[in-house]
Order: structure tokens, then C-alpha cells, then sequence
């Protein structure tokens, strides 16, 4: 497949006219005649027991239709939440998922969870209400830091999990992990906090659902980000048949995996739309977003590096702690599948052990965001590498360049059981060494510090896996219209991944039409194909790889057509650039003429495993010592992504999956007040999101190896930035720091931290 993109050299995507001129529809831009609005009363308290709950001044309020509560969501029966932690755990065991009805009952277990929806004639008379809802509770005593929460004598959250212990697993072989240890000349030691975020999309959240009596179906506009797993959650959590959730959706405002599962609140208003029998509609505040949307990372990990006296990787042991707040999130499974999957990192370790104890907290649930674990295991292996390096004296790509997996050792079976696909770790690391500079960096530290600044200097080498996904195939239908359009329909959404541009060529280049004859349909209601949703990396692996194979279908069903139309066989036809013709006749079909009488439609279907990017990424930053402030002043990246089909598009991932990680390692954090479990960050006043200018003059290159896993050659790109970005950045500023003492530090690094930091180091000097 060509991979150039002729049409799109400009960069321009087809959804950006749409979307930078205001004419966009995101789920709060729905209405339906006659709709009610919902509000939702929530817990202020940590974890308490709801004593009383009056409503009825609430009722009074003009306005008001209903509100519903705890009871409500039990007799419906929605209380069992589904959760991802299907896998057999430690020694066989499974995971014990706590029961979470819609809306509260009895027990409040973190700020935010939602006790009562009052619905009402406008948003206004809702909120209104809602203040005056009255709440008893009975405080008890919370637990918000995950390692506290397992703990004997830690406040239990449910009477089912004890311990606060969700969930066990182990990856590895302990065996062959201490008899590596047993026989290393070095080990090195780390403990390290991937800390606890919200992954704050741009469109806050919002659900409008109308329930029709005479055919028993829900319809929703909602955010998403695809169909599949959102349809079968709310299945599983209501029992309400999959094929009576109708889902209708345009434009979503970034998604980052908080927006692919099935939250209480959407189930909530299912119950309001059947009893009131109107459309109800909710649009979530900003700070419900961050109370209530699943939130991302928050793992603890102590992570160990067995070597030899020449500097050989022998053995790793990692010991996670997975804090899941207060009740298992349907997308909680990222953080101990990919973890393992990729938990050798780039390099051949011959043994590797993981234990994963998920604990239970009074904190918001966490669930899936921008890497869904990769990033993690990407963060604790390159931290223990860079250390191991600093500990032994060595240059740390020198380090890395020793233990790479080499390119003849691909596939790689790796001592965690998965295989990674093909990588060229040394081209990719000779690429980005001399994209910045690696050795002049001497002599740059020598300026900086003339100037009165730290220089620092950082690499990370990460792969990850992307693609795979839960559902049995993916599916694409191509319909070819009386007018030679073709449409491509999808179950994937994109939530400004451009996937109307990317899928549109990857279907216009195999059938040698232009790319505005192409239209991609996204989740059109109603729609039965099957596939995975939008998330980690896969919709160009999955999806697009089917718009291949679509296309193709579609010439073999055009020949088939044509020949009956030139009274020849199919094998005499040749197709190429929109026509059909042959040696035999004169006259020429165009593919556009073959659905004139009626719509030609083919499904095709494919299912891949997971491809594996990987890149380097080598950062400069400049520590100011008088107020502690990081300024990054060079950064190179050099990554993998396979074929690509459309470089702006494939740039603005990077971009942007960089940015997520700067702002995790340099400000977003979600704190809570260990006393009372208060979130002490749920505005944007408190959490520091990334800034433009954070991240400037980026500068990327491609190395790509062609995926075999694809017939387009294509590996994922949407999480690579962040994989990358997270450990490169910490690298680099414990690199600035080295030289004054200081060896460990953990996110966020804030002016405020790497000052105090600054200053311990140049007491103890003393």
C-alpha cells in the first residue's frame, strides 16, 4: 500500500473545517422535545453512612418531576458494576468485586459518588433542588493512601473485600528471579510512584437518554468512544439486552480511555427516562469531572535490577500496588495486563517476577488513561536502567545499547509469555543520539552552568504494546452509493484522532479514487457490526488494517458486477484508478456506475494481535536553582510507528502524548487530605494542567520497521509520546539534580519540590 499521503500533504484534516468553525455536536449539544433535566446530589463525606435522607423540601421546589434515590437503583436491580479483572489471580484466585448500585445505598465510600438525581423541568430548578436535598451521615473513618488501605487494621471499605484487597496476581517465575539475584555482581533498588491524575478531556461529560415504551429501547447521545464495550457494559450492568441500547453520537472532546466504559450516572438516567417516560438530560460541571470521572495511574511500585560485572540485565522483581478508589472500575485490567505484557521493556531480561496487590481506597475509582499502564511499567524500568547507569558509573545509552534486544532476536518471546513483533533498538537509538546531540551535551551543561542553571540530560527507550482489544473481530462496511460515494462505516470513535481522514485514505488509496469520494460514518445508531472500541493504539492496527481488506473486497465484488455488465468473465477484468475494464472490450465501467440500480455494500472482517511501537526519546531541561523551575531545552524523539498513512496526523499524536506526560511529571496531581479524604485538587485552580509553551520545539523522526501483524504495515501511535515522555523528563531532571546529591524524586516535579529538594542536599553537603 502506498503510504504517502498525495492528497493530504497540506495536513489538513477532514473533520477540522468542522470542528475550528463551531459547527461540531458533542453530547451536550443534543436535545429531544420535551426532555427533563437531571442533577445529581452527591457525597461531600469520604466515607460515611448515610443515617437519613430527606427529600421532600426538595420536591416542593417548582419544577421538580421526581427524585430518585439508593432504593430506586436497588429495586431495578443495578448494582453490580462489571469490571475488566476477569483473569485467574494468585494461586487461582479471582477478584472480589464490590457490589455499586447507580446511585448510593446505605454507605458513601468517596467524594462524589452520586446519592440521589433529581429531575426537573430545567437544569437550573434541578440544581436548585438538588441543595436542597438533606443528607444524615454517620461518619467513618477513610483510607486514602493504597499501601495504608492494606494494612491490618486499615478502615474497611466492603464487607466483601477484606483486607481493602481486591485482587492478586503475579507475572514471571520467582524461582529463576532469585537465582539471577543470587549470582548478580550489583543490584539496584527503587521504589517509584506513577501518581494519581485526572485525565480532564476537553468536553466534560454528558448523557441524554430517552426510553421508548413501545419497543423497550434506551437511545443515548453520550461520549464515547466507540459503541461496543460502552453497549455491553451498560448490558451487563442494567440486564437490559444489548440490542435495545440505541447510541447516537457525532463529536467527542477527547477521551484518553476515561470515556469508554459504563459509569453509574448513565444508568441512573436510564431508571428517570423509563419512570417519567421523557427524555432526561445531564451535563456534568467541571468539578463533577473531577470527582467523578474515572481518574488514571496511581500505582506504587518497588522495582529491583539484578547485573552482572560487565553491566548484563540479569533479572527484574517488581511489587505493584494498583489503588482502584473505591470500587473496581470496569476498565481497571490495563494496569496488570500491560504492565506484564511489556514489563522486560527493550531489553533481554532473562528472568522477571511481578506481584500486583489492587487495593481498595476512599478515592475517586481509576480506570484507564493514555497508555493504560504501558506508560507505567515504561516509567519504573527506565528509572531502575537510568539508576543502575548513574550507580555503575556507566553512560546510559551505553547501558542500554548492552542489554538491547538485538534485531535478529525478533519476534522475541519474552519471559512474561508475550511476543514482541519486530523493533530496531540499535538504528532507533543511533537516530536519536545524533538528533540531539547526545555528546555535545558536556559542553552544554558547561554553559548552562555558567549561566547559573542545572542542566540535566534524559533517555528513555520504550516499546508498548497496542492493537489486540476484547471483541472477536473487527468489522468495516463499505456502502457504494448511486452517486460513487463510498461510505465506511465503523464501530470505532475517534475523539480528535482524525479518523475521518486517516480511514477515508486508507480506503481512497487501495481503490485509486479520490479522497473526498470517500465518507467515514462512525457508530451510526443502530449500527450491528462488530469491533473494538477506540483505545490503546488500535484503531489504525484494527479498524484501518479492515478498510484494507474492505477496499479489496470491494474491487473482487465491482469485477464481479462489471462482468455481467461486459458479458465477461471476472478473471478478464482489471481494476485500477475507479475503473473496470478489460483486453477484451473498448469500453470501460466505472466503480462509480456499479451502484446506479442499488447500494453495493461488503463487510470485511479481520482480527489482529497487538503490533509494538516503540521510540527513543532524549530531553535536555534546565533546573533553575533559585526557584526550582524546569525549563526543557531540547527534545528529540525518534519513534517507530510502522507505515504511516498521514504524518501530520501522526506528528499531532506525539505532540499531544508527550504534553499528557510533561503534565503529569510537572504538575497534575490529585491529592487527597489524609484525615478527612477530602480531594484537595478537583478545579482547575488546583491542578495543574499543562501549559503551551511547556514542551518547545519538539523535534521527531521517524524510524519505522513495517509491522507484520497489518497488511498496512501499521503499529500504533496514540500512546507513545506519554510512554516515552514520563520517564525521559523525570531522567532528565534527576540527571540536573545528580551532581548536588540528590538521587530519587517523585511526580509532580513542582518548582516547590525540586527547591526543598535543592536545599536538603546542600544542608547535608555541609
Amino acid at each position: 500500500m502506498d503510504t504517502h499521503d498525495t492528497h493530504h500533504h497540506h495536513g489538513n484534516r477532514v473533520e477540522d473545517f468542522r470542528l475550528i468553525t463551531g459547527a461540531g455536536k458533542y453530547a451536550s449539544d443534543w436535545n429531544q422535545p420535551g426532555q427533563l433535566y437531571g442533577y445529581f446530589v452527591r457525597a461531600d463525606h469520604a466515607h460515611a453512612d448515610i443515617v437519613a435522607l430527606n427529600t421532600s423540601a426538595a420536591l416542593k421546589f417548582p419544577g421538580v418531576k421526581h427524585i430518585f434515590t439508593g432504593a430506586d437503583a436497588l429495586s431495578a436491580g443495578y448494582t453490580k458494576a462489571p469490571h475488566a479483572l476477569t483473569m485467574p489471580g494468585r494461586n487461582g484466585t479471582k477478584a472480589r468485586a464490590p457490589d455499586r448500585p447507580v446511585l448510593a445505598h446505605g454507605k458513601v465510600r468517596f467524594v462524589g459518588e452520586a446519592i440521589a438525581l433529581v429531575v426537573a423541568d430545567t437544569a437550573a430548578a434541578a440544581q436548585e433542588a438538588g441543595e436542597l436535598v438533606e443528607v444524615e451521615y454517620r461518619d467513618l473513618p477513610c483510607t486514602v493512601q493504597p499501601e495504608h488501605s492494606l494494612e491490618a487494621g486499615a478502615p474497611q471499605l466492603h464487607g466483601d473485600v477484606p483486607g481493602n484487597l481486591a485482587f492478586e496476581a503475579e507475572a514471571g517465575d520467582e524461582a529463576t528471579v532469585k537465582a539471577a539475584f543470587a549470582q548478580a555482581a550489583h543490584v539496584t533498588k527503587l521504589k517509584v510512584e506513577s501518581t494519581r491524575v485526572s485525565p480532564s478531556p476537553m468536553e466534560p461529560r454528558a448523557c441524554l437518554v430517552a426510553y421508548d415504551a413501545a419497543s423497550a429501547t434506551y437511545n443515548f447521545n453520550v461520549v464515547m468512544q466507540g459503541v461496543t464495550t460502552l453497549r455491553k457494559q451498560i448490558s451487563q450492568y442494567t440486564n437490559v439486552p444489548e440490542d435495545k441500547l440505541i447510541f447516537d453520537t457525532r463529536d467527542v472532546g477527547g477521551g484518553f480511555g476515561q470515556r469508554t466504559v459504563a459509569y453509574p450516572e448513565y444508568c441512573a438516567l436510564m431508571i428517570a427516562a423509563k419512570a417519567l417516560g421523557k427524555p432526561v438530560k445531564w451535563v456534568a460541571t467541571r468539578v463533577e469531572c473531577f470527582l467523578a470521572d474515572t481518574h488514571g495511574r496511581a500505582n506504587i511500585i518497588s522495582g529491583e535490577l539484578a547485573l552482572d560485572k560487565a553491566g548484563k540485565f540479569l533479572g527484574m522483581r517488581l511489587d505493584w500496588i494498583n489503588d482502584m478508589g473505591a470500587y473496581l472500575s470496569p476498565a481497571a485490567v490495563g494496569h496488570i495486563r500491560n504492565t506484564s505484557v511489556c514489563m522486560t521493556g527493550v531489553y533481554r531480561i532473562p528472568a522477571l517476577y511481578a506481584t500486583f496487590r489492587v487495593s481498595l481506597t476512599n478515592c475517586t475509582p481509576v480506570g484507564s488513561y493514555c497508555g493504560a499502564g504501558r506508560p507505567d511499567i515504561a516509567y519504573v524500568v527506565e528509572r531502575l536502567v537510568n539508576q543502575a547507569a548513574a550507580e555503575l558509573n556507566m553512560d546510559a545509552a551505553e547501558l542500554r545499547r548492552l542489554n538491547f534486544i538485538p534485531p535478529e532476536a525478533f519476534p522475541y518471546k519474552t519471559p512474561t509469555g508475550s511476543v514482541y513483533e519486530i523493533a530496531d533498538l540499535p538504528g532507533l537509538l543511533k537516530k536519536a543520539l545524533k538528533l540531539s546531540d547526545w555528546s555535545g551535551f558536556p559542553q552544554r551543561r558547561k554553559q548552562s552552568a555558567a549561566a547559573g542553571k542545572l542542566r540535566g540530560i534524559g533517555i528513555s527507550t520504550v516499546i508498548e504494546n497496542t492493537g489486540a482489544g476484547n471483541a472477536d473481530k473487527d468489522e468495516i462496511e463499505l456502502r457504494l452509493d448511486a452517486h460513487g460515494i463510498v461510505e465506511v462505516h465503523t464501530v470505532t470513535k475517534a475523539q480528535g484522532h482524525g479518523h475521518e481522514t486517516t480511514m477515508a485514505a486508507i480506503v481512497a488509496d487501495a481503490l485509486g479514487v479520490p479522497h473526498e469520494r470517500v465518507k467515514v460514518v462512525q457508530c451510526a445508531p443502530g449500527i450491528t457490526l462488530q469491533g473494538n472500541h477506540v483505545g490503546g493504539s488500535r484503531s489504525a492496527v484494527g479498524a484501518g488494517s479492515v478498510c484494507y481488506l474492505a477496499a479489496q473486497k470491494l474491487i473482487e465484488e465491482g469485477k464481479a458486477l462489471a462482468a455481467l455488465e461486459l458479458k465477461l468473465e471476472p478473471s478478464q477484468i482489471v481494476y485500477a484508478d475507479g475503473e473496470f475494464r478489460s483486453t477484451e472490450s473498448k469500453r470501460a465501467v466505472k466503480l462509480a456506475e456499479l451502484a446506479k440500480k442499488k447500494t453495493v455494500s461488503v463487510i470485511a472482517e479481520g482480527k489482529f494481535g497487538s503490533t509494538f511501537p516503540n521510540g527513543c526519546h532524549i530531553v535536555e531541561v534546565e533546573v533553575d536553582r533559585e526557584t526550582g523551575l524546569t525549563q526543557i531545552v531540547s527534545y528529540s524523539a525518534v519513534d517507530d510507528c510502522g507505515a504511516v498513512i498521514n504524518h501530520a496526523i501522526v506528528e499531532g499524536q506525539l505532540h499531544g502524548g508527550v504534553v499528557q506526560g510533561a503534565g503529569q511529571v510537572f504538575g497534575e496531581h490529585i491529592v487527597y487530605d489524609r484525615e478527612s479524604g477530602q480531594p484537595l485538587a478537583a478545579s482547575f485552580m488546583d491542578y495543574c494542567m499543562p501549559r503551551a509553551g511547556l514542551v518547545p520545539g519538539l523535534r521527531g523522526e521517524e524510524h519505522p520497521t513495517p509491522s507484520k501483524i497489518s497488511p498496512l504495515g501499521v503499529k500504533g501511535v496514540g500512546e507513545s509520546g506519554c510512554t516515552a515522555s514520563l520517564p525521559v523528563l523525570v531522567g532528565a531532571v534527576i540527571d540536573a539534580l545528580r551532581p548536588l546529591g540528590v538521587k530519587h524524586l517523585d511526580m509532580p516535579l513542582t518548582p516547590s519540590k525540586l527547591w526543598h529538594a535543592m536545599q536538603e542536599a546542600q544542608k547535608a553537603a555541609h
